[in-house]
C-alpha cells in the first residue's frame, strides 16, 4: 500500500528517508510502489537526499535499489514520537550522570527539545532525575521513566504491582502505595524514593520491580527526606542505616600493603599511607563478619586498631577458617566417628 498518493517533495523526501532507515537494501521499484510514484522520482528524491548530505548508495543487482550507509558527516535526523522521547529521556539523564558529558548533552538536549511536539515536550519535561550516578545497565523503559517523574512533579499517589527478590509474583495481592517524592538511578539501576503512609516510612523501590497501576491516587503534600539530601539519604539506606550516611559497622586497621595497593578496592573507606610497606584503613560495613572477611582478603598482615568488635570477629573467622579447613585447634575436641 502506498504511504501517500499525493504528497508534496518535502514530505515524501521524509518518507523515503524513513523507509531508507528502516531496512538495509530497497529495490527501486519497491519503493516506487511504497511511495506511489515512479521510479523516476524516486531517483530524483534520492538525489535531493544526497545534496542534503544523506550517503544514499545505489546498490547493484538483478533488481537494482538503494542503500543508506554511514557518512563522513552527520545529516539532519528523522526520528518517530518514540524515538524523539526516548533520544530526550537519555539526554536528560545523561546531564547529571558525572560521566564527564554534561555540557554537551545539555546542548543537545535543548537542541532535541526544541523541535520536539508540544505533545512530545510536556512528557519529556516532566522528567525530573532528582540525584543520579553513572546509569550503567538501569534498563528502564522511558514510557515509565516518564510516568513516574509525572507523577513525582504532580504529587499524585503511586499504585504498583512489586516484584520482590524470591517472591513468587501473585495477582491477588492488593496494589501497594506510595507517594513518590524522587527518581534516582543508582550502582546501574533506577530507583524511586517515596513516603509510605500505611508504614509511616520512607521506600527505596528499584524501578524495574515495578507494575504501575492506573489511575494513580489521590494527591499528596511532598516531605523533605531525612536530612534534606537525596543522594545522601539514599547512601546511608544502601548502608543499613537509617541516620547519618556511615557504615553501622566501621574499624580501623593497618594493614602490610603499600597505599597504591589498597586504594583501589576500599570504595568509599580511607586510606593513609604510613610507609612504604604500611597503610592506615578505615573501612565499614553491614555487620562486624562481613567487614573482617572484606579486610582478609587483602592477603596480608592486619593490624586492628580497634574497636573490639572487629577483633572478635577476626577470631570468629579464624575459628570457622580453621574448621572449613579441617584443621584441629588446640583445646578442641576431637570429632566422634
Amino acid at each position: 500500500m502506498p504511504i501517500a498518493s499525493s504528497t508534496t517533495t518535502s514530505s515524501r523526501l521524509l518518507a523515503l528517508l524513513s523507509l531508507l532507515q528502516a531496512r538495509r537494501d530497497w529495490p527501486g521499484e519497491r519503493l516506487a510502489e511504497r511511495l506511489g510514484v515512479s521510479e523516476r522520482t524516486v531517483r530524483r528524491d534520492v538525489d535531493r537526499l544526497r545534496e542534503l548530505g544523506y550517503p544514499v548508495q545505489a546498490v547493484r543487482g538483478p533488481e537494482g535499489g538503494y542503500r543508506l550507509e554511514a557518512g563522513s558527516e552527520l545529516p539532519p535526523l528523522l526520528f518517530d514520537d518514540e524515538q524523539a522521547v526516548a533520544l530526550a529521556v537519555a539526554l536528560r539523564s545523561a546531564v547529571v550522570t558525572g560521566a564527564g558529558i554534561e555540557e554537551a548533552a545539555a546542548r543537545a538536549l535543548a537542541t532535541v527539545r526544541q523541535v520536539l511536539p508540544s505533545r512530545l515536550r510536556q512528557r519529556v519535561d516532566a522528567l525530573d532525575v532528582t540525584a543520579v550516578e553513572p546509569a550503567g545497565d538501569a534498563h528502564v523503559g522511558a514510557d515509565v521513566l516518564l510516568a513516574l517523574s509525572a507523577a513525582v512533579r504532580s504529587a499524585e499517589e503511586l499504585r504498583f504491582d512489586y516484584r520482590s527478590p524470591g517472591r513468587a509474583d501473585d495477582d491477588a495481592r492488593p496494589a501497594r502505595r506510595v507517594q513518590p517524592h524522587h527518581l534516582v538511578v543508582r550502582h546501574g539501576h533506577w530507583y524511586l524514593v517515596g513516603w509510605s503512609a500505611e508504614h509511616e516510612d520512607w521506600r527505596v523501590l528499584r524501578v524495574d520491580r515495578m507494575t504501575l497501576r492506573v489511575p494513580n491516587g489521590p494527591r499528596f503534600t511532598p516531605r523533605p527526606v531525612p536530612g534534606g539530601d537525596v543522594a545522601a539519604f539514599l547512601s546511608a539506606r544502601f548502608k543499613g542505616s537509617e541516620g547519618a550516611d556511615r557504615w553501622p559497622c566501621q574499624g580501623e586497621v593497618i594493614l602490610a600493603l603499600p597505599a597504591e595497593r589498597v586504594a583501589p578496592f576500599v570504595a568509599d573507606g580511607v586510606v593513609e599511607p604510613l610507609g612504604p610497606d604500611r597503610t592506615r584503613l578505615v573501612a565499614g560495613s553491614w555487620t562486624w563478619a562481613a567487614l573482617a572477611a572484606t579486610l582478609a582478603r587483602f592477603d596480608a598482615e592486619i593490624e586492628v586498631v580497634g574497636p573490639a568488635e572487629l577483633r572478635h570477629a577476626f577470631a570468629d573467622l579464624s575459628r570457622r577458617a580453621a574448621r572449613a579447613a579441617g584443621v584441629q585447634r588446640p583445646g578442641a575436641s576431637s570429632p566422634v566417628g
